[in-house]
């Protein structure tokens, strides 16, 4: 029995659960990369404390709107939107936060390395959802990625001379 709903969206019902799954397994990614990213905000120490806590703070809501607007993709092609918290941590491609480092100069090289991860897995799904046929999805996933470059820079920006 399939969780898809009817929909008119113009893309067969097995393209869309494909589409899905990869939507809501990024939602997941995204959910834990912004908590990671808060952690970072709230416990972040040093020289720099308030350039990155102002910087770590627009990322996490860069990250929620991404978060946003896959999972109300998700939801237009049918599905369910996002992904339970147990489920998040049995997927998670994130190592455990370092809670142990709140020296500015470290945080922000583990932020840059996380922004990293997640520009390259927006840009592998930006292929796969045009080799699926969804221009759509594709497009969203390229604003994504856009925005996490551009949010790499900042960051890299402190580190990379």
């Amino acid at each position: 029995m399939s969780m898809i709903q009817k929909s008119s969206v113009n893309i067969d019902e097995r393209t869309r659960e494909k589409l899905i799954v990869l939507l809501n397994s990024r939602v997941g990614f995204f959910t834990e990369l912004q908590v990671q990213t808060k952690l970072a905000h709230w416990n972040v120490r040093g020289p720099h404390f308030l350039a990155y806590h102002e910087l770590f703070d627009s990322v996490t809501n860069h990250l929620l709107e991404a978060q946003d607007l896959m999972a109300e993709r998700a939801s237009t092609l049918g599905g369910y939107a996002g992904m339970t918290l147990p489920e998040v941590m049995q997927n998670t491609l994130l190592p455990p936060w370092p809670i142990e480092i709140r020296q500015d100069s470290k945080l922000i090289r583990v932020i840059g390395e996380l922004l990293s991860k997640a520009a390259d897995l927006i840009r592998e799904d930006i292929n796969r959802a045009a080799s699926l046929g969804d221009a759509d999805t594709a497009d969203l996933f390229t604003e994504i990625s856009r925005q996490l470059d551009k949010d790499l820079w900042f960051v890299e920006a402190h580190y990379l001379v």
